[in-house]
């Protein structure tokens, strides 16, 4: 089994030795605990497929440490220096041009010429990043299409043996992944819904599209572009306005619905930032019931809301 240890400063120097050996370590952002990877390694990226059995044409974000980082890595442009300055370091990835000479994998990009980039604010995170000196590929650390995980037990619970150490920090704040961008294109785009929302992100760049997903056999320019994702065991419904007594139900606001064999309420006060950070963990929990199902009542369709309905639709998506 994976190893949990403390955030210290020891941890860092043998979390950080273990990545230089091709090795994976788990480890928290602001959003969820990512599985950490060399990302200029071919071989530590292809045990990221390995452990999390992702498909290869779904890519991954890479986690950088400094603006030097990402200029070595990237083609930068005005339109990322206006989110940079922005958002970063927090919960936005920024899908750029990769240089001519770029040292990531492009097990990394699978196969496309773009580079999904991301500078997390989260001090843990932050300490990894400068203690490997590297940037590291980190996907969520779980399974692929299950539910990301918020805290370290989730990660152990869900990749065992093929992590070998957790960072272990706590809950993530937000609880909810980052934002993705692409810039590659003449019109900024949304690939992906997410801590930042799409009017705080159109207030510094003006008008973004929503991009589209792709095909099963094409390669998509960020992860969680797949129809089916983040998805639990049981069958997932959503828009609930009527549980059954062999529901679990996932509730939202003051009044849940009558009925239900067990009740986790994302926010009774309706908080969407509350109901984001609690959303993995508790969808994770009703998984574990005996409950034939899960019932999700309606979520507001605005500011975080939105995020959290992409992930809702994806973890219902048929399989």
């Amino acid at each position: 089994m994976a190893r949990l240890l403390p955030p210290d400063a020891a941890t860092m120097q043998q979390a950080a030795a273990a990545l230089r050996r091709s090795e994976l370590v788990a480890f928290p952002t602001e959003t969820v605990y990512g599985l950490g990877a060399d990302a200029t390694s071919d071989r530590a990226v292809a045990r990221i497929f390995e452990a999390k059995e992702r498909p290869r044409f779904n890519p991954l974000i890479v986690h950088v440490s400094s603006m030097a980082m990402v200029l070595r890595l990237v083609q930068w442009n005005d339109l990322a220096t206006r989110l940079g300055m922005a958002f970063w370091p927090g919960p936005l990835t920024l899908v750029l041009p990769r240089k001519p000479d770029c040292p990531a994998s492009l097990l990394c990009s699978a196969g496309l010429d773009s580079l999904a980039i991301r500078y997390p604010s989260h001090p843990a995170a932050q300490a990894l990043l400068t203690a490997v000196g590297r940037p590291l590929a980190a996907p969520s650390a779980n399974r692929s299409g299950n539910l990301s995980p918020t805290r370290a037990e989730d990660v152990a619970e869900s990749l065992g043996s093929a992590v070998d150490i957790v960072i272990d920090d706590g809950p993530c704040k937000l609880g909810l992944e980052s934002t993705v961008v692409d810039l590659t294109g003449p019109v900024p785009a949304v690939l992906r819904p997410g801590a930042i929302t799409s009017e705080a992100l159109a207030q510094r760049i003006g008008s973004l599209t929503a991009a589209d997903g792709g095909t099963a056999d094409m390669p998509r320019r960020s992860p969680g572009q797949l129809e089916s994702h983040y998805a639990p065991r049981k069958k997932l419904r959503t828009g609930a306005t009527e549980v059954a007594p062999d529901e679990a139900l996932l509730a939202f606001g003051s009044m849940p619905l009558p009925g239900a064999r067990v009740v986790l309420n994302l926010s009774a006060r309706g908080d969407l930032g509350e109901a984001a950070a609690n959303l993995f963990a508790m969808l994770r929990d009703l998984d574990r019931t005996d409950a034939r199902a899960i019932a999700v009542m309606p979520i507001p369709e605005r500011a975080l809301g939105e995020a959290i309905n992409d992930r809702l639709r994806r973890a219902s998506a048929p399989r």
